[in-house]
């Protein structure tokens, strides 16, 4: 990575991943056209099932076949047309970016759910979530890791002077790791995972990736010790649900990359996107009061919405992207 420690350019933006619409030509315009130092490969879904965090992961697995059961995921014993779906959808997405970004030469984000948020979202045949079975989590970190090896080896063959950055969403981590997750009769839970497991299965899919990856949570209570020990090299999160900067600041002291959730995905008065003004002094406020010199900031720092834009109206979309990458631009100048 040279002499930059973090794999993405100073004053860098991007989004988090989905965006709202069913036409992924035109999401990838928006991506690269918004989002110039660091496009993403939007999520849609709107398109239905398949197209969404869980679905389009598990189509990804390896020797782990999934079906649609009651409009939820549960391994399947054969693959089958939900699985075909998922897959096909993704091709084509890929095939989109390679249309619109042959010749990019850029980082470019690729976001798939990680091992226990996948464990937490999808059943096993015989009910009850994959979390509840440590043979069952182990098997699905296996297949997920060999299945990211080879998206990433997909994606790098389409943007062949791009270099990949994985994203890995973990929303689920805080639930999972503190016994949290309901079972399906909503009134029980399931038993937390102990940190040690998770750490092993979090730092085995990074390894797969052979790329550098960022984990994403947005929610309440990121283990950012955690993040830091399995080998990432940033974590994603909601700056309005951080509550203890202590944390925080340990990280980002450690080196670990911030990509700060900052501008919010719908609007405090309808029509009334933030400024990139704004965007920028809410991360200088907090780079501030966590005591770090301001010329790190723009290097450290990614700026992001504060989480997915799927539920977003297109106007709105944009106007957050484009808040995002000036507010970028304006901390690189600024220093």
């Amino acid at each position: 990575m040279s002499d930059q420690p973090w794999p993405w350019p100073a004053g860098a933006a991007t989004g988090v991943g989905s965006l709202p619409g069913t036409d992924i030509a035109e999401a990838q315009r928006i991506a690269l056209g918004e989002l110039p130092l660091l496009p993403h490969l939007p999520e849609l879904p709107a398109r239905g099932p398949g197209a969404e965090l869980i679905g389009r992961t598990a189509g990804l697995l390896v020797e782990l076949p999934v079906e649609l059961y009651a409009a939820r995921w549960r391994v399947a014993s054969r693959p089958g047309r939900d699985r075909r779906r998922a897959r096909d959808l993704m091709e084509r997405d890929l095939d989109q970016l390679a249309a619109q970004a042959e010749a990019y030469a850029g980082p470019v984000k690729v976001q798939v759910a990680g091992p226990l948020t996948l464990a937490a979202g999808v059943e096993l045949p015989v009910g009850g979530r994959l979390v509840r079975d440590p043979g069952a989590v182990r098997d699905l970190a296996e297949s997920l890791a060999e299945g990211v090896r080879e998206h990433v080896a997909a994606v790098a063959r389409r943007l062949p002077r791009a270099s990949v950055l994985l994203q890995l969403d973990e929303p689920s981590l805080p639930a999972v790791l503190a016994g949290r997750v309901p079972t399906e009769s909503g009134f029980g839970t399931y038993q937390p995972v102990e940190p040690g497991r998770a750490r092993t299965l979090l730092r085995e899919v990074i390894a797969a990736a052979g790329v550098p990856v960022v984990v994403h949570c947005c929610a309440q209570d990121v283990p950012l010790e955690m993040i830091r020990e399995v080998d990432a090299v940033g974590v994603a999160l909601d700056l309005d649900l951080v509550t203890d900067l202590d944390p925080l600041g340990e990280a980002i002291d450690a080196g670990l990359g911030l990509l700060a959730g900052v501008a919010p995905t719908r609007p405090a008065v309808a029509g009334d996107p933030p400024t990139s003004a704004q965007v920028a002094e809410r991360v200088r406020r907090l780079w501030d009061r966590l005591g770090f010199p301001r010329r790190q900031l723009a290097e450290q720092v990614v700026i992001t919405p504060t989480c997915g834009l799927a539920n977003a109206s297109g106007g709105h979309t944009r106007a957050v992207l484009a808040a995002c990458r000036d507010a970028g631009r304006r901390l690189s100048e600024q220093g």
